[in-house]
């Protein structure tokens, strides 16, 4: 949910804690979104994209708490559909998040793209990013706490924008970060933003309570947009999306000339029914639905099909870009000397042990999900040097083995017995 009209807070690169910001994707409700490089104490790196909040929102203790509460939630979400949320923390007294990155584009874009290059997205490619995306929220809705007590998490922000496909043909769904639980009563500051009025479910629109169903019928909604080629709601004089929203005036199907129309149609109206209580009661449901039909359609499609168009129309314009990007990244990484700790298979004779890494340089270590404390930071622990043991000189493999060595006096005492033994032979012969 990010706004890319709007430039950067922050001069590009940045470092920033653990993390080099190098690029802006945008600013949502209520944070900035950049594209970051994180660093560990081992000297492990990773791209991550950080959202760090608004001033506004950072200094608000409500807000944190429920950040912190919101982020913790989706910290428990573990499932290859949906983007992982990993880093929670204060950094120049703003709060940050940080999650798995993705590269590709969201939904949103990608169409965008398609759409400049006069490309239609194949229904097969459709269909399969929606039935993802509808595994992601079936998982979290019956996600449960350690004793297995339902969590009843919603999304609450369904929307293309949050949907992203990876140049690997993987769909993931992220921003669970405002997801909240349906126990949960913390109310967000005013002026961030829960959702999009386009794709609200009508009892969201109307401000009320809401389950899993509202998800489903975001979802609804997107396969609608997909199939149909536009959005589904749109303002008109006098009426603004949300309202049309609240009155859920869902219009009808457009039939594109895909096979059994009827039942692709009932599927639809079925998650995009006004009254909750006739929609799909769980996205699994709908899930296994569409399937059905898709399988029976021979409209199947894979990561690897889905990549590979992705790869063949895409690859050059995103790689190209980012890799200019990490390189400035890189630079400012640079200007720090973190000594890095190699694997332990690779040293040989000649090299030196593990080396100190320097307190100065060291980030302190952040507990996963929680905000530091505001006491004065642990003293960094000390990485011993490892010592390396020499090897053992190698065996030859050609030549004659080499001589045992004996002792002296042994040899001795062999040839004494031996002399012994010959003269009392030849005694005995003479006799």
């Amino acid at each position: 949910m990010a706004d890319t009209n709007e430039g950067p807070e922050f001069e590009l690169p940045r470092r920033f804690g653990r993390y080099v910001l190098f690029d802006h994707i945008g600013r949502g409700g209520m944070a900035e979104i950049y594209l970051a490089r994180g660093t560990t104490q081992m000297g492990a790196s990773r791209l991550a994209v950080v959202k760090v909040v608004l001033n506004r929102f950072s200094e608000d203790p409500s807000f944190a708490a429920m950040l912190i509460s919101e982020a913790k939630l989706a910290a428990r979400l573990s499932h290859r559909n949906i983007v992982q949320t990993f880093d929670l923390g204060r950094e120049e007294g703003r709060l940050f998040i940080a999650m798995q990155y993705v590269e590709g584009f969201d939904v949103t874009q990608l169409l965008r793209k398609l759409s400049q290059k006069k490309i239609g997205l194949p229904a097969e490619f459709g269909f399969y990013i929606v039935l993802e995306m509808l595994q992601a929220l079936d998982y979290a809705h019956r996600c449960s706490d350690d004793e297995g007590n339902a969590l009843g998490i919603v999304h609450r922000d369904v929307s293309p924008s949050n949907v992203l496909v990876s140049l690997e043909g993987e769909v993931k769904l992220c921003d669970f970060g405002i997801a909240r639980a349906v126990t949960d009563i913390a109310e967000l500051p005013e002026g961030a933003l829960e959702g999009k009025a386009a794709y609200m479910s009508p009892e969201q629109a109307r401000g009320e309570r809401i389950d899993g169903r509202a998800d489903v019928f975001s979802a609804s909604i997107i396969l609608w947009e997909l199939l149909c080629g536009r959005r589904m709601y749109k303002a008109q004089p006098g009426r603004e999306v949300i309202d049309i929203a609240r009155a859920g005036e869902v219009p009808p199907l457009v039939d594109r000339g895909l096979p059994e129309y009827a039942q692709l149609q009932a599927i639809v109206s079925k998650g995009l029914a006004p009254n909750r209580d006739d929609r799909y009661a769980t996205a699994g449901a709908m899930a296994r639905d569409l399937e059905d039909y898709v399988i029976r359609n021979r409209l199947r499609a894979s990561p690897m099909k889905l990549g590979g168009f992705l790869t063949e129309q895409f690859e050059t314009e995103l790689v190209s870009v980012r890799r200019d990007l990490e390189q400035r990244a890189l630079s400012v990484t640079a200007e720090v000397p973190v000594e890095v700790i190699p694997d332990l298979g690779s040293y040989d004779d000649d090299r030196a042990p593990l080396v100190t890494v320097p307190p100065a340089v060291v980030p302190q270590e952040i507990e996963p999900l929680a905000l530091p404390s505001s006491g004065p930071p642990a003293a960094p622990e000390v990485v011993p040097a490892a010592v390396v043991p020499r090897r053992p000189a190698p065996t030859p493999l050609h030549g004659p083995p080499a001589a045992p060595k004996r002792p002296v006096a042994v040899l001795a005492l062999a040839a004494v017995l031996v002399v012994g033994v010959l003269a009392f032979v030849a005694s005995q012969l003479v006799h």
